[in-house]
């Protein structure tokens, strides 16, 4: 029997996936790659097993299970996450929405409620919503987009690097989660994949095309992402969703 598993397709997931394909667990896997929001979608429909989706999807679930010691994570700033201005945070008055992650979304609406004390009109994002940017009217982007963005708004604020300096905590971005029970065996096959993809960080990064001229991957890999689902992003988990339970106005 195969599991069926969709990943979120993004740079930041490289290692990870790379684990899986050079370990022997790739032979009892069929691979998805999607966007984040794809995979929330995915795995609750049932159409796979289990998938790497944003945190926001798993209250959703019926019976969700995270069945992996690993994450896209970040301890402080995590780099691709982040409110792009042209004025200063607190004059923004529009915020358009990043499409692809549920988690994201939420993240922003409550950083805007509690650390930054904002309450600008939250805007629903279409294809396209970068090129809005600009005056008043800022955007939340997520993912390899964010990379050519740093050079052309004078405000960049990130959101993994504002969830630390308002909780104290890491943040988790995504998770590896089931909506039913998995093979412990298969588990302790697949964090072992996960282990040996980002010990090979420093060979990938050799092999994978640079996203922009100056953007080092080793570094972005290394710093900005953390991967381990340790004590502390587990506790910061719990409190981001107590914080989504407690803030039922927004939109997941």
């Amino acid at each position: 029997m195969k599991y069926k598993l969709t990943a979120v397709s993004y740079l930041n997931t490289k290692p990870l996936l790379n684990g899986i394909l050079n370990h022997p667990i790739e032979q009892d896997l069929d691979i998805e790659l999607d966007i984040p929001s794809v995979c929330a979608d995915k795995l609750l429909a049932g159409e796979v097993d289990f998938a790497l989706v944003p945190v926001a999807t798993i209250p959703l679930l019926k019976n969700p299970q995270i069945i992996s010691d690993f994450c896209i994570g970040a301890e402080g700033a995590v780099r691709t996450v982040c409110i792009f201005s042209d004025v200063p945070i607190e004059n923004i008055e529009k915020i358009y929405l990043d499409f692809h992650s549920r988690t994201s979304v939420q993240l922003c609406q409550i950083l805007s409620r509690e650390y930054w004390k904002i309450e600008p009109e939250f805007l629903p994002a279409q294809e396209g919503f970068i090129n809005e940017i600009g005056g008043t009217t800022a955007a939340l982007v997520i993912g390899d987009r964010t990379i050519d963005l740093e050079s052309k708004h004078r405000f960049i604020y990130d959101l993994g690097e504002a969830w630390t300096s308002h909780t104290g905590l890491p943040f988790v971005f995504a998770a590896w989660v089931s909506n039913k029970k998995i093979d412990q065996d298969f588990i302790h096959r697949f964090n072992e994949a996960m282990q040996k993809g980002i010990e090979t960080i420093p060979k990938l990064v050799y092999l994978l095309p640079k996203p922009h001229p100056n953007f080092d991957l080793q570094e972005y890999f290394e710093k900005y992402i953390h991967y381990n689902l340790d004590t502390s992003k587990r506790n910061a988990l719990d409190l981001f969703l107590e914080k989504m339970k407690a803030n039922k106005m927004l939109q997941v």
